[in-house]
């Protein structure tokens, strides 16, 4: 099965730049997407054959998430069902029954970091709900997860040290999640790939230049390691200032 995920920064943009067509050639069975920034009630866009799920934020136009998915899950669910993290419309967990497909979009830390002291406490929250659901079935993680993990998924590490979503408190939160019997399907194929990136600022003509972080990510529980066929990143694929990342599993 493939599994495709694309921050989109901005659902109705992105359908303007191109994403449709994408979406029509992807081949893919699940399509997860990332600040949306919508309510589907926003636009009259018919995205075909696929069941939507939608995880809107409360404040109009921020965050929020998307699934599409051939397939119709067994059931569907919206944030942690913890209050004080579900109001920005983040995460969204399909039961396919043989498998949970988790769809997230993490809090960033804000410039200044005025919001790292939140989001360390979303990490643990969200940790502890993954771990809860890998403990009964096969878990497939993915979304745009805020954080360049190692050195090598960002391409100027020393400058950004301090910078939201390359702070030592970020990654050491990611390496606690991993270290919890997860899986970075990526990194599991391609462990010394460089300048592989899925986020570039739109200054400095960075896209162009591939300086970039990969903050984007499909994450497996441990029991799929060996079920890990393809991981791909789409730099060529334009419309947001990330760029759709994938998986293709033998589930």
């Amino acid at each position: 099965m493939r599994f495709i995920s694309w921050n989109v920064n901005g659902l109705r943009a992105c359908v303007n730049k191109g994403f449709m067509d994408f979406l029509r050639g992807g081949a893919c069975d699940a399509f997860c997407l990332q600040e949306t920034k919508m309510e589907r009630s926003q636009a009259d866009f018919d995205f075909g054959g696929w069941h939507e799920y939608w995880n809107s934020a409360e404040k109009k136009g921020y965050s929020g998430t998307a699934v599409l998915s051939r397939q119709e899950p067994l059931s569907v669910s919206y944030g942690l069902g913890l209050e004080e993290h579900d109001h920005e419309g983040r995460v969204i967990t399909c039961d396919f029954g043989g498998y949970y497909l988790v769809n997230c979009y993490t809090p960033n830390s804000q410039r200044g970091l005025t919001r790292l002291e939140y989001r360390m406490t979303w990490e643990d929250a969200f940790r502890a709900y993954l771990t809860d659901l890998k403990a009964q079935k096969p878990m497939v993680l993915c979304g745009d997860l805020n954080v360049a993990h190692r050195e090598i998924d960002i391409k100027n590490a020393k400058t950004n040290e301090k910078n939201a979503g390359f702070t030592p408190e970020e990654r050491e939160k990611m390496s606690a999640l991993l270290d919890s019997s997860f899986v970075d399907t990526f990194r599991a194929l391609y462990p010394d790939k460089k300048d592989a990136y899925s986020w570039w600022s739109y200054m400095g003509n960075a896209r162009e230049r591939n300086i970039g972080w990969r903050i984007d990510y499909f994450i497996v529980s441990e029991d799929l390691r060996g079920s890990i066929r393809e991981a791909e990143i789409l730099p060529e694929v334009q419309g947001s200032d990330h760029c759709p990342v994938t998986v293709t599993l033998e589930l």
